[in-house]
C-alpha cells in the first residue's frame, strides 16, 4: 500500500513542505490560480476554494 498523495482540508500534514491545491481533473485541465501553502508536519490543511479540490505536496521543507 502506498503513501497518501492528496489531502482533504482539515487533515494534518504528514510532512513539512509546500502544498498546492489540485482539482479532480487537474492532470488534464489544470487549476487556474491554485492556492499554495507551506505547512509543517502536523499542521492542518486550510479550506480549498472549491469543494472538489484537494491538497498535493509539491516541495519538501528543508
Amino acid at each position: 500500500m502506498g503513501e497518501q498523495t492528496q489531502f482533504e482540508p482539515g487533515q494534518r500534514a504528514p510532512n513539512g513542505g509546500e502544498y498546492m491545491e489540485v482539482g479532480e481533473d487537474s492532470f488534464h485541465m489544470g487549476v487556474n490560480n491554485p492556492q499554495h501553502v507551506e505547512l509543517r508536519k502536523g499542521e492542518r490543511f486550510p479550506d480549498t476554494t472549491n469543494h472538489n479540490r484537494k491538497w498535493k505536496k509539491i516541495k519538501r521543507l528543508h
